[in-house]
């Protein structure tokens, strides 16, 4: 939608300074080497012309012209207008009340105020996937809408129904009722899409109906905090606000991508859902209107080097299980916290990324295989795979964080649980961080609580202190922290 939240990322140029002070120097020694100066030194093509190189595949050829796909596919896209009820910041003739008593309603007063529910409008895209009139668009453009309204090539308009929205996708498929079969767009294996391949997108951005832009695929599996499934296709192809929903092509005409996301100060990056991540949901969205999803109820986070070398663990690969939802799938399966998810239903898990989207693919009430490892050694659990809850609770929560001494510590109390607002019932709270030290430069928190240290519970400042005199390794500690509702572990490093 045109007014769709964007990413905000900056970037900078390499200068025409740069090429002053490094190129001119060259093109003088070129000018002596030129005047008869002998250079004895080989050349740096004969330095690097033995040896194993890589053997490059002949250049593909680069379209001439997208005419013929643009005449093609156009009437396979759409134009969505949504009109949406908003609710009037200050809905009456009671405005603020600010430290001068009645000044800012005053003010308030004498301006004209907005109706307390007025209509607003929106744009975005979506391409047709059936001939019977089912459109794929995105969440963000349909979600809260009043009436929706959907435009073919040929001009023509229909009054839409929202069949179904996935939030946590961003995607949504709407339904019109047409007398003739419409133009149908195929669905390609965005999985077989390389970095380095064409692609178009075709949309109406700004308004103007069907746009056509160009580019290639610059990257896969893009994460981009969007939300738990993030595996986004990076592109340059032109896309700006109103390509919302809008389908990415491949140069067999086929959808690769819906357009979803842009950086608006990035010229050339753009961002796509894989049309593999659309494909299993379209069926629940038409027939649920929402998407069931497979639920394992862990915190996970990413095994870094750091975590490894505190678990002491040989393990350098999967999701390491941070906490486990009381009475979840795998707490009943016996998954504990510390063990290292390598596999879930014989799919590999090579990180913290990989598991949320695997878990939620699994159909509920299906039992599978998890293999975890658990002090060095790897267990087979079997897991009954549930529902997600509606109420949003995690399938495998990703979460990350790095600590290191320079803590101020205080005992967990009433006090402390009402200031930082802490739902922790044990532990040790954060009231401080040191300035420029480890703990400030790695990111631990005031509130934070301090769970474990080096796998032992602690419920004090003494027991935190007494757990390092005790510690064989005086400069490395693991802590299990507590934030809000997640858990996660803290390897720290004391700085020599």
């Amino acid at each position: 939608m045109q007014n769709e939240s964007r990413i905000n990322v900056t970037r900078r140029r390499f200068g025409i300074k740069n090429v002053l002070a490094y190129g001119l120097p060259f093109f003088a020694a070129g000018v002596l080497i030129t005047s008869g100066m002998q250079w004895t030194r080989p050349s740096l093509a004969e330095d690097f012309s033995s040896g194993s190189h890589v053997s490059l595949p002949a250049p593909a050829t680069m379209p001439n012209s997208f005419a013929e796909l643009a005449d093609t596919l156009s009437p396979t896209v759409v134009n969505v207008k949504v009109t949406k009820i908003e609710t009037a910041a200050f809905p009456g003739p009671q405005g603020p009340q600010g430290p001068n008593g009645d000044f800012f309603r005053d003010f308030f007063n004498g301006m004209p105020q907005m109706p307390k529910n007025h209509r607003t409008q929106g744009a975005g895209s979506g391409v047709i996937i059936s001939d019977d009139g089912y459109i794929l668009t995105n969440n963000h453009v349909v979600e809260g809408a009043k009436e929706v309204t959907v435009t073919l090539a040929d001009k023509t308009e229909f009054e839409a129904e929202v069949i179904g929205l996935d939030p946590k996708t961003d995607l949504a498929v709407l339904k019109i009722d047409s007398q003739k079969p419409l133009p149908a767009a195929s669905l390609a294996d965005s999985e077989a899409l390389r970095v380095g391949d064409w692609v178009v997108a075709i949309g109406n951005p700004f308004g103007l109906n069907h746009t056509v832009t160009s580019g290639i695929v610059s990257a896969k599996g893009r994460v981009i905090g969007a939300g738990p499934y993030d595996d986004f296709i990076q592109t340059d192809a032109s896309i700006n606000p109103g390509n919302s929903g809008g389908p990415l092509f491949n140069m067999n005409g086929e959808v690769v991508g819906i357009n979803t996301a842009i950086i608006p100060q990035g010229q050339g990056i753009g961002f796509a859902i894989p049309v593999n991540t659309a494909k299993p949901l379209i069926p629940q969205l038409v027939e649920n209107g929402e998407v069931r999803r497979g639920y394992l109820g862990v915190n996970i986070q990413t095994l870094t080097p750091e975590l490894a070398q505190a678990l002491d663990m040989e393990v350098r690969e999967g999701a390491l299980v941070a906490d486990v939802v009381a009475d979840s799938p795998a707490d009943k399966a016996d998954i504990a916290r510390g063990d290292i998810i390598i596999a879930f239903d014989g799919k590999e898990v090579k990180d913290s990324h990989d598991l949320p989207a695997i878990v939620a693919a699994t159909p509920v009430d299906k039992e599978v295989m998890v293999t975890v490892v658990r002090n060095g050694k790897e267990r087979q659990l079997p897991v009954t795979v549930s529902q997600l809850p509606s109420d949003g609770t995690p399938v495998a929560q990703s979460s990350a964080s790095k600590g290191k001494w320079g803590l101020q510590l205080h005992d967990l109390s009433p006090e402390m649980k009402n200031q930082f607002r802490i739902q922790a019932d044990k532990g040790v709270v954060v009231v401080g961080i040191e300035p420029d030290s480890p703990a400030q430069e790695a990111g631990l928190r005031q509130g934070d609580v301090i769970v474990e240290v080096n796998r032992q519970p602690v419920e004090s400042v003494n027991d935190i202190v007494e757990n390092i005199h005790k510690s064989e390794d005086k400069d490395h500690l693991l802590l299990l922290v507590q934030r809000q509702t997640g858990t996660f572990y803290l390897p720290l490093e004391q700085q020599g």
